[in-house]
């Protein structure tokens, strides 16, 4: 299998399956002297891990992050960082049911075809499960924008059809309330929602919002690797993903040209925007604004509903998945999402360090 590296100079290979010995990720390129311990990590880890919150799976996972190289009396060395998480809970025997046939919703039947061979236990690699890899290397990225004074914050702006409203929100109530809403009103009607989708053995869906500060002018390539362009493929990467936008994203279609571009002022020896609908970016390109993406979450394709499907012998048949599964994907998504964009971001602030004479000048002229 390939397709499991990301990044050009700041890399990351994640590894595992959802009920195997454990899962882990390797990080390539990260500078030396960056202090890093085990508890900066963990402390993401918690906010993604199975019970974190009312409408997690109640598979029982401590996802302990051990720290196995890459760093030495509590700073990174330079050399690959490799972070590990060993499983505990797993129950494969919820599981058996499904070995000879296809889950709607699932990669079960693309995983047959491609290989001819799949890890029916959790959906191995496709698992959900994979996304404590991103988090934990995420983490990492995140220290080295902290180095950088920049921050990369993730909040749910929608779930189902309950969104926030903009004139409540409240950055302090993201962590108050399980779903991670800026708006306690409808954080509490969200939960309102999804306790009736649980009730009615079902699912539902979300957006999220990623808010990136302190971001410098000029990150991002002009082409192919664009910083919108690898946020959308960072974003996408993350299983259940079916929609991504950059500020205004697709309501810029419904604007004319004056109404979405964004005027620029000089003022106090500083140029800045007098609106935001490029969420950041210009010609792949950071202009220095905020960056605001947003991600949107299918609901969860694991329900216990009878569902239609066809075994491996192309039989017609009804499933009820068994197992315990995320009546939503939104909240535990928050981090990941905050981990993929930190590592998208640190990856193209590499670049950019050889985009000019004078920053290698800077570096290697005595």
């Amino acid at each position: 299998m390939s397709g499991s590296i990301f990044g050009k100079n700041f890399t990351i290979t994640t590894w595992g399956e959802s009920h195997g010995k454990g899962l882990g990720v390797v990080i390539d390129g990260c500078p030396s002297g960056i202090s890093l311990t085990e508890e900066d990590i963990q402390k993401d880890m918690d906010r993604r891990k199975p019970g974190s919150n009312a409408y997690g799976t109640k598979r029982s996972e401590g996802d302990k992050i051990h720290i196995m190289s890459g760093v030495f009396e509590g700073k990174t060395t330079g050399t690959p960082i490799s972070l590990m998480v060993f499983n505990e809970d797993q129950r494969s025997r919820d599981y058996s049911q499904i070995a000879e046939c296809y889950r709607p919703g699932h990669a079960d039947y693309t995983f047959d075809k491609k290989y001819g061979f799949r890890d029916y236990r959790g959906g191995g690699r496709s698992s959900g499960r994979e996304t404590l890899s991103r988090v934990a290397a995420g983490a990492v990225a995140k220290k080295i924008l902290e180095e950088l004074g920049i921050k990369v914050v993730s909040y749910t702006v929608s779930i189902g059809n309950i969104s926030i409203d903009r004139e409540k929100f409240d950055f302090d109530e993201i962590s108050k309330n399980p779903l991670f809403m800026p708006d306690k009103d409808a954080a509490e009607k969200a939960s309102i929602f999804l306790n009736k989708c649980m009730s009615e053995e079902n699912s539902a869906g979300g957006i999220i919002e990623t808010v990136v500060y302190g971001m410098p002018e000029g990150i991002g390539e002009p082409v192919f690797d664009k910083l919108d362009a690898n946020l959308g493929k960072a974003m996408f990467s993350i299983g259940a993903v079916k929609g991504v936008e950059i500020g205004s994203g697709f309501n810029a279609s419904k604007s004319t040209g004056f109404e979405n571009n964004d005027f620029f002022e000089y003022n106090n020896g500083k140029v800045s925007k007098l609106s935001n609908n490029a969420g950041g970016i210009l010609g792949g390109m950071s202009d220095g604004s905020e960056i605001i993406i947003r991600t949107a979450f299918k609901p969860t394709p694991s329900i216990h509903k009878t569902q239609k499907t066809i075994n491996k012998n192309n039989e017609n048949i009804d499933i009820n998945i068994k197992g315990r599964h995320d009546p939503v994907i939104v909240p535990r998504a928050v981090v990941v999402t905050e981990a993929m964009a930190s590592i998208t971001i640190v990856d193209l602030l590499f670049a950019n360090m050889f985009s000019k004479i004078e920053n290698i000048k800077y570096l290697y002229k005595r």
